[in-house]
């Protein structure tokens, strides 16, 4: 098996990680992401935030096909992150590799994140990367169609 890797988002990569992001399971398990699966405004979005360089964006290859994306992302004055793994590549390392490579490139601190709360998986992944748990908030996920718990986390 070889070695993944993680490189810069290209727009080329864009295609491939709308497919990856319109699997109806990851979806329920990101809980707060969009279900629209609209290809066009997909792309467009991603574009404009290609285009916008305070966003940290990095592709995970493996075995040449992509496999996922992890990005670090202005809201306000904070910085979040995020990350997403085609679902037959879970429980391999790569979400906490590519989130780790994300982190290199943030210098400021603290970065944000949140998951939900039955998404132990993603929970774990960010206490590995060294995020603390700081909290619980309530918030509408539209992959599930009602309002769930997040845990919120923080990194200094």
């Amino acid at each position: 098996m070889t070695e993944p890797v993680i490189r810069a988002m290209r727009e080329s990569d864009l295609p491939a990680l709308f497919e990856i992001q319109c699997d109806a399971g990851g979806q329920t398990m990101a809980a707060f992401t969009s279900t629209a699966n609209d290809r066009e405004a997909y792309l467009a979005k991603h574009r404009r935030l290609l285009a916008d360089d305070r966003i940290v964006n990095v592709v995970v290859e493996d075995g040449g096909d992509i496999v996922g994306s992890a990005a670090a992302f202005p809201i306000g004055d904070d910085i979040d992150v995020t990350y997403w793994i085609r679902r037959d590549c879970w429980g391999r390392g790569l979400a906490g590799a590519a989130l780790a490579a994300v982190l290199e490139q943030v210098e400021v601190r603290p970065v944000f994140a949140s998951a939900a709360f039955d998404n132990l998986a993603s929970q774990r992944v960010l206490e590995r990367a060294g995020f603390k748990r700081t909290g619980q908030d309530r918030g509408f996920a539209e992959a599930r169609g009602e309002e769930i718990e997040e845990v919120l986390f923080r990194l200094e």
